[in-house]
């Protein structure tokens, strides 16, 4: 799936891709943790973080292409297998220190 080139639709498409980033994260939180961990969203989420696997408004618009023309379900996929493996292995270089 090919980026946008203009610059107000990949906006467009990473803001809605933030939307689907924050609640399918919110959803995993809450999964795994069983409980509301803030810390952890905006860690998840912050575009530091992102930064990590891209450009931050690229990662998201990713997101937000693949919601709008796949689904919910396929966006979530995305986020499993791209971004949490990725925090996962922030995490266990963090807790190693």
């Amino acid at each position: 799936m090919n980026l946008p080139d203009d610059p107000k639709l990949l906006q467009a498409k990473a803001w809605i891709g933030d939307a689907v980033l924050a609640l399918c994260i919110r959803e995993w939180l809450l999964h795994q943790d069983g409980r509301v961990s803030s810390a952890k969203f905006e860690n998840l989420t912050s575009n530091a973080f992102l930064n990590t696997l891209g450009n931050p408004t690229k990662v998201e618009a990713q997101i937000g292409m693949l919601y709008q023309y796949e689904g919910l379900e396929a966006a979530r996929g995305w986020i499993t297998d791209q971004i949490i493996p990725q925090f996962l292995k922030q995490e266990r270089n963090r807790t190693r220190r």
